[in-house]
């Protein structure tokens, strides 16, 4: 069976995705903020969709014992030639976040689930990633798990072109939150946007305690066009303003990715 989300990020060049300017840096600036203060000591954290290694080198370079896996085989070569520079032991592997069963049972500090949520469509792949992830972390241990908010996106793909300004995809994204790769006006490939409510309520049901919800990005996908015209200063004080409302609920249904913490029990 053929894997479009594969074949999509093959084809996409995932390592520019967090660096090449501010308005994709605020994503990833906003989200080590929250982490650096989350994780007071040397951890063993699993990356189980490092994409090329953007978290997982920053966090294996602060001194946590990294492993990074990711569905996509042209990343983890990326990951593997970066590690040749690097001073350190990073384990990387091809893996299906749906599948774990690579490791033991309750080995991990930290499970960095950050993408498969949003590209499995249906409940029970959704399921199966999240039990696998909560098999493979420690009693105590926690779940990162990032997701896209489902009334965001049709406004995002409208703006980027007026070709996606269709009533039968907003409605499609509105009822459903599933988008395929065969739709006749798919803008990405197979995802699942989800809801603030619905994630709260998928951590609370499976015994994970919630500990910070916030948007990663907010709005400022929006404009990317403005926030690279800012100076250095400019763009730190958009930083700050969006670190202090990151965690909004309003700002949670307005932001590209949102990221959600729990504990598990």
């Amino acid at each position: 069976m053929k894997n479009y989300v594969v074949e999509s990020y093959e084809n996409y060049r995932e390592e520019d995705r967090l660096t090449t300017n501010n308005a994709r840096k605020i994503e990833f600036l906003t989200t080590v903020r929250v982490l650096d203060d989350l994780f007071d000591k040397s951890l063993n954290i699993l990356d189980c969709a490092a994409g090329t290694g953007v978290y997982a080198f920053y966090l294996a370079d602060k001194g946590h014992q990294v492993t990074a896996t990711d569905i996509t085989p042209r990343h983890i070569e990326i990951i593997k030639d970066t590690l040749k520079s690097k001073n350190y032991k990073m384990d990387a592997a091809v893996l299906n976040a749906v599948d774990m069963n690579i490791f033991a049972d309750e080995i991990f500090d930290v499970v960095l689930n950050m993408g498969p949520f949003y590209h499995l469509l249906t409940e029970k792949e959704r399921m199966k990633c999240l039990s696998e992830t909560l098999r493979v972390v420690k009693r105590g241990g926690l779940i990162v798990t990032t997701y896209i908010p489902r009334y965001y996106v049709f406004q995002l793909a409208a703006l980027t072109d007026k070709k996606y300004l269709d009533e039968r995809l907003s409605r499609q994204l509105i009822e459903t939150g599933v988008l395929r790769q065969e739709d006749e006006k798919c803008f990405w490939t197979d995802t699942y946007y989800s809801t603030k409510e619905e994630m709260e309520r998928i951590y609370r049901e499976n015994g994970i305690e919630m500990i910070d919800h916030f948007a990663q990005d907010g709005l400022t996908p929006m404009f990317a066009d403005k926030v690279d015209q800012w100076n250095e200063e400019e763009f730190r004080i958009w930083c700050d303003f969006h670190y202090g409302i990151c965690r909004e609920a309003s700002i949670l249904g307005t932001s590209n990715h949102v990221m959600i913490i729990g504990r598990k029990m």
